[in-house]
């Protein structure tokens, strides 16, 4: 079973990337910031299914631009 709250490095792993390229997603926004257990800062796994859900697959970031062009 996989645990509810996850360590920056496993929250990284579970997304499918570095521990570097999760920091530069959690910072623009792509990814949610950390909750606090204490001092302890982990990542929500269901927060992080939402965010991976709502990351663009390959060919629809050029509809979008499309989109926003014709509006």
């Amino acid at each position: 079973m996989t645990p509810r709250g996850l360590p920056r490095s496993n929250a990284a792993e579970y997304v499918g990337c570095s521990p570097s390229k999760f920091d530069q997603m959690v910072k623009g926004g792509d990814m949610p910031k950390p909750r606090l257990i204490g001092t302890k800062r982990v990542w929500d796994r269901i927060e992080l299914d939402e965010a991976f859900d709502a990351l663009p697959r390959k060919g629809e970031e050029e509809d979008w631009d499309a989109f926003i062009d014709a509006a």
